[in-house]
């Protein structure tokens, strides 16, 4: 049997020569501005990552740090919970599209897909835009759901759980902040 050779990609390569030819004719007014962007404030940069609450990095409150499991199916923690108070304003960490906001096993939750392709989950918070608006940078979403007792909580007081996918796979939203202190691990004695 003889070797199988792809075959070039030549589509791809006209649809980008396509592109640049129309950029160079119309110049400027071949690129689509966007409309406004819900929630942006003159300080949320427009691809930056921030927090979910408005603290700086060494005042978030990090009660449960992100504990991924070994496996898919096996117990861990797929965010982190960042110490809340009921009703406090809850920030898009990055821009992007509220693709989910309703009520989950008894609490709110609110998803927003980023332009990046990342996935941020809040909980529980209570959406202030609905469903499909464009949101900046560390635009209000949503508020931290009021307890009203029927709503269970994994943290002992109010919490933000913010998990972050990209794909299937939890990734660690704490990481997607920039600038860090390092984590430095004590010796146990």
């Amino acid at each position: 049997m003889p070797p199988h050779h792809p075959a070039p990609v030549r589509p791809a390569r006209a649809a980008v020569a396509a592109a640049a030819v129309a950029l160079a004719l119309l110049g400027p007014a071949a690129v689509a501005t966007p409309g406004p962007v819900a929630g942006a404030e003159p300080h949320a940069g427009i691809g930056a990552w921030v927090p979910p609450l408005d603290r700086s990095l060494d005042d978030l409150g990090v009660i449960a740090p992100f504990d991924p499991p070994e496996h898919d199916w096996l117990p861990g923690h797929r965010g982190v919970d960042l110490d809340a108070a009921a009703g406090e304003p809850v920030r898009s960490p990055a821009p992007g599209v509220v693709t989910f906001a309703g009520p989950v096993a008894g609490r709110d939750v609110l998803v927003v897909t980023h332009d990046d392709g990342l996935r941020t989950s809040l909980e529980p918070v209570t959406a202030t835009v609905p469903r499909g608006t464009h949101v900046a940078s560390g635009g209000v979403v949503g508020t931290v759901q009021v307890a009203d007792g029927t709503v269970a909580s994994h943290c002992a007081g109010a919490c933000v759980h913010w998990g972050v996918r990209r794909g299937e796979r939890y990734v660690d939203p704490l990481a997607l902040l920039g600038d860090r202190p390092p984590i430095v691990l004590l010796p146990l004695a």
